[in-house]
């Protein structure tokens, strides 16, 4: 019966010190800004490019789309890529 009460009184000091423990802020960046971008304005779109692949030709275009919010209302920008096969002019 000791064992039972000592186990659950140090089970609830380890919760309430975990809970009253200073948090970890978050952080906020990006290793790859060409790709996802946190905060600030709607980064602009590229111009559509066409590329010769030898037999074919690959029109590439790049829009940067909001992905969500962070918990402290920043704006997360993802760009999305579409790649498709063209004729070659």
């Amino acid at each position: 019966m000791p064992l039972r009460r000592c186990l659950s009184v140090l089970m609830v000091t380890a919760v309430v010190t975990g809970c009253a423990s200073n948090t970890i802020a978050p952080r906020y960046t990006s290793d790859h800004p060409d790709i996802l971008r946190i905060g600030g304005e709607r980064p602009a779109n590229k111009e559509t490019v066409v590329e010769n692949a030898g037999s074919f030709c690959l029109e590439t275009s790049e829009r940067w789309n909001e992905h969500g919010r962070t918990p402290d209302g920043q704006t997360l920008w993802a760009k999305d890529t579409l790649r498709r096969v063209v004729p070659c002019n």
